[in-house]
């Protein structure tokens, strides 16, 4: 006799960011994800509003990968009632308490919002106290009609679809698809055979530039900064862009393709989170773990210098140009890289290179979209640097991509809901996937639900 599923819509429609959906099966609840919304700032005021579900009765939290914007309001669902398990792969619940704790030293300063009460170390503490790791590809049975298993996303370190079969009906939430293929991860999982498809579409109506040509980009990018002897400056995100960067300069310098100068790491979170990544090697791909087995000081390249501690970093301004500085956080919202920007921005000798999504509203966007004049951290700064954009560093799958993606499953799909993008983005996606595929293909609606009959 047929059952029903049902998924609401709870967050990361309209939207990059603020991935939250409730998936209910077989009288269980479940959620995948529950990460920050976020805009001009670390995190958006509309984080602090009551959750549309109450937190007490969800029985298990899948979370797809490690950055904030999948995982940062775990504290505050723990502070709201939940007590049930978290699931993901082991490096994401390596990565998640790094990142955590550094969203939590962020917001818990801000005592009108009370988020000291929800950012606290007992709530962090009690969230990986309840999490479990499953390796990829692992099946997890939930009860007699429903399992889910871990498909690798090949987006950042230990990235996971969630593949749920319930009845027999193969339902899968992509989480963020990777930009495959990756200089350090293994390509996406392809699927073949799903039913109904909950997916991303950042780049949903754009495509990036080639592996080769990226690289080219970046060589070009340092060679012309060096040759106006200038300071460039990549606002990058700490966890998965910096170690591919990291990864890419290390092949830079050990080929001679770029003249020696000082390269600073200049982001405390960056640095821990590269850590993790040396413990997972076999979660990168068969190419970087050759690289990895000849080359111990990977992250480790001459003229590279991790600037940890706050002291370190102020004497970054002091070191004679030319040279390069890569600082968090990725939209220029916050970090040790605002304080670089106000100061080299003004320059036109210098260079700030623009490697990741930059959300509508941030800094980072009005700076890529040309604007002259920009506030940072409350201060206005004139903007005479060159501003490079490099879009093949993106983690996340281009417009073909996710229409490749999806026609693997062209035969079994029923629908698919088109979500985590900005609006026009998401439904470019689903024109697209309407007029090339003929498949049922929707941008849901914020806090919308859909019955699935399996």
């Amino acid at each position: 006799m047929p059952t029903e599923a049902k998924i609401t819509f709870c967050g990361g429609t309209g939207s990059v960011t603020g991935s939250n959906f409730l998936f209910e099966a077989d009288g269980k609840k479940f959620l995948i994800d529950c990460g920050l919304t976020q805009g001009i700032k670390l995190a958006d005021d509309v984080n602090w509003e009551p959750f549309p579900y109450d937190p007490k009765n969800i029985d298990i939290l899948f979370i797809t990968h490690a950055h904030i914007d999948h995982l940062g309001r775990i504290p505050k669902l723990i502070n709201d009632g939940f007590r049930g398990k978290i699931y993901s792969t082991p490096p994401t619940k390596a990565l998640a308490e790094p990142m955590l704790l550094d969203a939590a030293n962020i917001l818990s300063k801000n005592t009108d919002l009370k988020l000291d009460e929800i950012y606290t170390d007992d709530n962090i503490k009690l969230a990986l106290s309840n999490w479990q790791g499953f390796n990829y590809h692992e099946t997890v049975k939930i009860t007699d009609t429903l399992e889910v298993s871990f498909l690798n996303a090949g987006h950042i370190l230990g990235s996971a679809m969630m593949l749920f079969v319930f009845n027999g009906k193969k339902i899968l939430f992509t989480g963020d698809l990777g930009n495959s293929p990756s200089p350090l991860l293994p390509d996406t999982d392809k699927i073949t055979d799903i039913d109904y498809l909950i997916m991303e579409s950042v780049y949903g109506d754009r495509n990036h530039e080639s592996r080769n040509d990226r690289r080219k980009f970046l060589e070009a990018a340092i060679e012309d900064n060096y040759k106006r002897k200038g300071t460039l400056v990549i606002p990058t995100f700490s966890l998965e862009r910096s170690q591919e960067l990291l990864f890419e300069l290390n092949a830079l310098v050990e080929h001679n393709r770029i003249p020696v100068m000082p390269i600073f790491l200049d982001s405390p979170l960056a640095i821990r989170l590269t850590e993790v990544f040396k413990q997972y090697k076999d979660y990168f791909n068969e190419d970087a773990q050759k690289v990895m087995s000849v080359d111990e000081h990977l992250f480790n390249f001459p003229g590279l210098r991790s600037t940890l501690q706050s002291e370190e970093s102020k004497t970054i301004s002091k070191v004679e140009n030319p040279k390069v500085v890569i600082a968090g956080s990725g939209m220029s919202s916050g970090g040790r890289v605002v304080h670089h920007e106000r100061q080299y921005l003004p320059d036109p000798n210098n260079t700030i290179l623009l490697t990741g999504y930059q959300a509508a509203g941030s800094p980072g966007r009005l700076i890529q979209e040309g604007i002259k004049t920009v506030r940072i951290s409350g201060e206005y700064v004139t903007v005479r640097a060159h501003v490079v954009t490099i879009y093949g560093y993106s983690g996340h799958k281009d417009s073909d991509g996710l229409l490749n993606f999806v026609s693997d499953s062209q035969e079994t799909l029923k629908k698919v809901f088109v979500v985590m993008g900005e609006p026009k983005s998401s439904l470019f996606l689903v024109q697209k996937l309407r007029d090339n595929l003929g498949i049922e293909a929707y941008a849901p609606d914020a806090g919308s639900s859909v019955t699935i009959v399996c």
